[in-house]
């Protein structure tokens, strides 16, 4: 009996062979004997299938193996990469800092130099007289902050003579109000600039400040708290002004009030201030050799001199705004030309006095 021989395919899931019959079919796979009912050449064609499908298997695994150790070994390699090139990026920032912090230096160096040889040059000019010592500390170092303090001083000594000469000639050649208002507003923004300047020198030397040691030997003998009394002022700006209205009167005498009781007030402070100090550093016994715990009590003392400082030149800068408001804008240029004058006329007595002949000294 010819019984069709059964074909069997490999399953591309599983790895199994499965008959293309059902099931039922089996039975007509044997013969009679037992044996399978397949011809050699499909027993042939089963083993090669085998064959192929077990090297496919294991080169497959093979290959995927050989990719996940490819991809492992990667890893590491990226990391000390990128661990090297934030290194190179952290130096070379190192670099550009350093190189900066140096140029600041040098910088600084060349400054102080210019400061120096401008103080020289100050001193030499008559323009700056003052004591020249008052700026160096116990140890003979500068103190950078009023020397800075010196330079620009004499820098607005000379800008002050400047606009004194332009007040002076526009008032002469009858200028319009707008372009004398703006001549005035300069004129006010450089006091305002004095004081601000004032401010921090104080914070470097109060004492210094105090002492007007900045000022010419004229200017010191009016010296009120580190400048000028502003009631003072007003005396002397009051017949350098044109007829004033009735109002105006009023207001400029109750302004000369007003800036007398502040001025009365902030020296009943400093006075009392340099009471405590002087106090302060009495106490104890001067045969203990040990001075530390009346030092820090000191210091103390002189940082509350400070404020006091700034609470007078604060006066000074609201009675010159109050004038100023007062004041038409021609009235404010005269007194402004005035009271340029006035300084400048100090600062003259000082160069007169110290060059006079020594067979008229006493």
């Amino acid at each position: 009996m010819n019984t069709p021989s059964t074909q069997f395919v490999v399953s591309r899931r599983m790895n199994i062979y499965e008959p293309l019959h059902q099931i039922s079919s089996w039975p007509d796979t044997f013969r009679d004997d037992g044996c399978l009912n397949v011809s050699p050449s499909t027993l042939l064609e089963v083993e090669d299938n085998m064959n192929s499908s077990s090297e496919d298997v294991s080169l497959g695994g093979a290959v995927a193996l050989s990719n996940k150790y490819d991809q492992g070994a990667s890893r590491p390699i990226d990391k000390v990469q990128r661990r090297l090139a934030q290194n190179r990026e952290a130096a070379r920032k190192s670099r550009l800092r350093k190189k900066a912090y140096v140029q600041q230096l040098e910088l600084s160096r060349t400054k102080m130099m210019q400061m120096e040889q401008e103080l020289e040059r100050l001193r030499q000019q008559g323009v700056y007289n003052g004591g020249g010592i008052d700026h160096l500390s116990y140890s003979g170092a500068v103190n950078s902050g009023i020397a800075a303090f010196e330079m620009e001083y004499g820098h607005w000594v000379e800008k002050q003579n400047k606009q004194v000469c332009e007040l002076r000639n526009a008032l002469n050649n009858h200028i319009t109000d707008v372009e004398l208002r703006i001549l005035v507003d300069t004129n006010m923004k450089h006091y305002f600039d004095l004081f601000r300047l004032k401010g921090t020198a104080a914070k470097a030397d109060v004492s210094y400040l105090m002492s007007g040691m900045w000022r010419t030997s004229s200017e010191r003998v009016f010296l009120w708290i580190g400048g000028f009394r502003p009631s003072e002022l007003l005396k002397v700006l009051g017949p350098q002004l044109d007829q004033l209205t009735d109002q105006q009167v009023l207001d400029v005498y109750n302004l000369k009030q007003s800036c007398e009781q502040a001025e009365e007030a902030l020296s009943q402070g400093v006075e009392k201030l340099q009471q405590t100090l002087a106090e302060s550093m009495a106490e104890g016994l001067f045969l203990e050799g040990s001075y530390k715990p009346q030092m820090n009590n000191a210091i103390e003392k002189l940082e509350a001199l400070v404020s006091f400082v700034n609470q007078a030149d604060h006066l000074r800068h609201e009675a010159l705004q109050q004038m100023h408001r007062i004041l038409t804008i021609r009235q404010a240029a005269r007194g402004l030309l005035a009271l340029g004058e006035y300084f400048h006329r100090l600062r003259a007595l000082s160069s007169l006095w110290s060059s006079r002949p020594s067979n008229s000294r006493p």
